[in-house]
């Protein structure tokens, strides 16, 4: 599995988790929706860290806490 793909997994359970659509956190934070459509599809290959930590301040967690997932323990995920 890409990180990309990691990133997208755990945003959204962690919207579905807080009953938050993806417009509502892309409005919270000022994101262009097309921005957050390219993070959330299969076809995007990387994960920009400024972008990310935006979308993780505007879902008011640290870092840790959204690393804190199994699916960033995947021994097998692509990094590269």
């Amino acid at each position: 599995m890409k990180i990309s793909t990691a990133v997208a997994m755990r945003i959204s359970k962690i919207l579905q988790q807080r009953n938050m659509s993806q417009y509502a956190l892309e409005k919270k934070i000022a994101m262009p929706h097309n921005t957050m459509k390219t993070l959330m599809g299969e076809r995007n290959n990387s994960v920009n860290l400024k972008t990310l930590m935006q979308i993780i301040r505007g879902l008011d967690m640290t870092a840790a806490e959204f690393f804190d997932d199994p699916v960033f323990e995947n021994s097998e995920l692509e990094i590269y």
